[in-house]
Protein backbone atom coordinates (compact mmCIF):
# COMPACT_ATOMS: atom_id res chain seq x y z
CA UNK A 1 0.00 0.00 0.00
CA UNK A 2 1.34 3.40 -0.93
CA UNK A 3 0.78 6.66 0.90
CA UNK A 4 -1.82 7.63 -1.70
CA UNK A 5 -3.62 4.30 -1.18
CA UNK A 6 -3.57 4.86 2.59
CA UNK A 7 -5.04 8.36 2.21
CA UNK A 8 -7.84 6.99 0.01
CA UNK A 9 -8.55 4.14 2.45
CA UNK A 10 -8.69 6.50 5.45
CA UNK A 11 -10.99 8.87 3.55
CA UNK A 12 -13.29 5.95 2.63
CA UNK A 13 -13.55 4.77 6.25
CA UNK A 14 -14.06 8.36 7.45
CA UNK A 15 -16.84 8.86 4.89
CA UNK A 16 -18.58 5.70 6.16
CA UNK A 17 -18.54 7.25 9.63
CA UNK A 18 -19.90 10.54 8.35
CA UNK A 19 -16.59 12.43 8.54
CA UNK A 20 -15.66 14.40 5.46
CA UNK A 21 -11.92 15.07 5.00
CA UNK A 22 -10.01 16.42 2.05
CA UNK A 23 -7.12 14.35 0.72
CA UNK A 24 -4.77 17.15 1.73
CA UNK A 25 -6.03 17.15 5.34
CA UNK A 26 -5.85 13.36 5.52
CA UNK A 27 -2.29 13.38 4.16
CA UNK A 28 -1.24 15.97 6.74
CA UNK A 29 -2.83 13.98 9.57
CA UNK A 30 -1.05 10.80 8.44
CA UNK A 31 2.27 12.66 8.20
CA UNK A 32 1.79 14.03 11.72
CA UNK A 33 0.89 10.55 13.00
CA UNK A 34 4.00 8.90 11.57
CA UNK A 35 6.23 11.78 12.68
CA UNK A 36 4.85 11.47 16.21
CA UNK A 37 5.39 7.70 16.27
CA UNK A 38 8.95 8.13 14.93
CA UNK A 39 9.85 10.78 17.52
CA UNK A 40 8.32 8.69 20.32
CA UNK A 41 10.37 5.64 19.33
CA UNK A 42 13.50 7.82 19.14
CA UNK A 43 12.97 9.57 22.48
CA UNK A 44 11.28 6.87 24.57
CA UNK A 45 12.64 3.81 22.70
CA UNK A 46 9.14 2.32 22.59
CA UNK A 47 5.71 2.96 21.07
CA UNK A 48 2.78 0.67 21.71
CA UNK A 49 -0.69 0.75 20.19
CA UNK A 50 -3.36 -1.64 21.51
CA UNK A 51 -4.46 -4.43 19.14
CA UNK A 52 -1.72 -3.44 16.68
CA UNK A 53 1.70 -3.92 18.25
CA UNK A 54 4.84 -2.39 19.70
CA UNK A 55 7.72 -0.62 18.00
CA UNK A 56 10.94 -0.63 20.00
CA UNK A 57 14.60 0.26 19.58
CA UNK A 58 16.93 -2.72 19.28
CA UNK A 59 20.69 -2.55 19.78
CA UNK A 60 22.92 -4.57 17.46
CA UNK A 61 26.38 -5.37 18.77
CA UNK A 62 29.48 -4.86 16.67
CA UNK A 63 30.36 -8.04 14.79
CA UNK A 64 32.50 -9.47 12.06
CA UNK A 65 31.11 -10.02 8.60
CA UNK A 66 32.42 -10.97 5.19
CA UNK A 67 32.59 -8.98 2.00
CA UNK A 68 30.68 -11.26 -0.39
CA UNK A 69 32.75 -10.13 -3.36
CA UNK A 70 36.22 -10.67 -1.87
CA UNK A 71 35.50 -12.95 1.07
CA UNK A 72 37.59 -10.62 3.25
CA UNK A 73 36.55 -10.24 6.90
CA UNK A 74 35.22 -6.79 7.80
CA UNK A 75 34.14 -5.19 11.06
CA UNK A 76 30.47 -4.23 11.17
CA UNK A 77 29.96 -1.44 13.72
CA UNK A 78 27.34 -1.46 16.48
CA UNK A 79 24.05 0.15 15.49
CA UNK A 80 20.45 0.66 16.47
CA UNK A 81 17.41 -0.58 14.61
CA UNK A 82 13.64 -0.52 15.09
CA UNK A 83 11.85 -3.75 15.83
CA UNK A 84 8.15 -4.49 15.67
CA UNK A 85 6.24 -7.04 17.72
CA UNK A 86 2.65 -7.51 16.54
CA UNK A 87 -0.14 -7.73 19.10
CA UNK A 88 -2.00 -11.06 19.35
CA UNK A 89 -5.05 -9.45 17.69
CA UNK A 90 -3.00 -8.47 14.61
CA UNK A 91 -1.38 -11.92 14.43
CA UNK A 92 -4.80 -13.58 14.56
CA UNK A 93 -6.17 -11.21 11.93
CA UNK A 94 -3.29 -11.98 9.55
CA UNK A 95 -3.43 -15.74 10.13
CA UNK A 96 -7.20 -15.97 9.55
CA UNK A 97 -6.89 -15.06 5.85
Amino acid sequence: MTKSDLINAVNAVAAEKGIELTKKDTGEIIDILFETVSMTVKEEERFSYPNFGTFSVKHRKAREGRNPRTGKTIEIPASYSVGFKPAPHLKDLVNDK
